[in-house]
């Protein structure tokens, strides 16, 4: 497997408010899923799925709760966050897919503008 080095980058402050939310062991976890996605070159998809247009999910189980966090591959090395949730039902709910697929319209859109 060849190691990696991809920046990670989020977006906003969606990834950060969520990441607040979370208890000390949640996090650590949730970082260590991070470092996957650093340093893999590719994930099973116990850990990462694609949604839908470019769109992923970062999969964190922990203590028999389910963690998504959505991103995005920018200029194929840098990994750009957008929301997370903790999941509750067996499919992602639409709305957060929703939520995050605009904010990487967003994303794009200052990108092009060149306010990022």
């Amino acid at each position: 497997m060849r190691v990696m080095k991809r920046k990670i980058i989020a977006y906003g402050t969606y990834y950060k408010d969520f990441f607040g939310t979370l208890d000390k062991a949640t996090q650590e976890k949730v970082l260590y899923g991070m470092l996957l996605l650093k340093t893999q070159e590719r994930l099973p998809t116990k850990f990462v799925k694609h949604i839908r247009d470019g769109l992923f999910e970062l999969r964190i189980e922990w203590q028999g709760n389910i963690y998504r966090i959505f991103f995005c591959f920018d200029e194929g090395q840098i990994v750009i966050l957008f929301n997370g949730f903790q999941k509750k039902t067996q499919k992602t709910p639409e709305k957060e897919i929703h939520k995050a697929l605009t904010l990487k319209a967003e994303y794009y859109e200052k990108k092009r503008n060149g306010n990022i």
